[in-house]
């Protein structure tokens, strides 16, 4: 069954392509549609936070939500549990990492402390790492894709933040004049 996609696919697409083959030189049709989706994923806000701790809270503290992954030391209650956390502090990672590094500087008033960049950076390769390791069954066709993006996680940060600059310039030009 196909899903309907988002309609800022298209749009995003484009911009990851633009930036990631053209500015980058990374030629990768998958990674390049992973990372369109995860800008529309993340494009709604309450996709942003979407583990919880038992209170039902967002959970925004990074050694929380590592320890959320483990199964066996912490409260993940199984190992696909640990897989779905642990692709998720991916996505979270690159995502703010990529469009929003300037919410890891340091003393900025936030309600749970932020990991700086490169805690960031390596909780978001090890986890698309750990992801990558599930390879059977169900989870055997995706796994070379989350290698993938565990070994250019610091390229893929790099062409997020081309798409954020293009974004930006894109904003900053001036409205055509209205017809009336």
């Amino acid at each position: 069954m196909q899903t309907q996609a988002h309609p800022l696919e298209p749009f995003f697409h484009q911009a990851v392509r633009n930036s990631y083959e053209g500015k980058l030189g990374l030629h990768d049709p998958d990674v390049t549609g992973y990372v369109a989706r995860l800008l529309c994923e993340f494009s709604e806000a309450d996709k942003l936070y979407k583990i919880h701790d038992a209170m039902g809270r967002p959970v925004e503290d990074l050694g929380t939500l590592i320890e959320a992954a483990d199964p066996v030391n912490g409260t993940a209650p199984s190992f696909d549990a640990e897989r779905a956390v642990r692709k998720y502090i991916g996505d979270y990672a690159l995502f703010v990492g990529g469009m929003y590094p300037e919410a890891m500087t340091p003393g900025k008033r936030r309600r749970a402390p932020h990991p700086s960049l490169g805690e960031l950076i390596q909780a978001g390769k090890e986890s698309y790492y750990i992801v990558s390791q599930f390879n059977l069954f169900e989870y055997e066709q995706e796994a070379p894709l989350f290698a993938r993006l565990s070994d250019s996680f610091e390229r893929c940060l790099l062409g997020l933040g081309l798409v954020r600059d293009e974004l930006t310039k894109r904003n900053a030009l001036p409205l055509p004049p209205t017809v009336q």
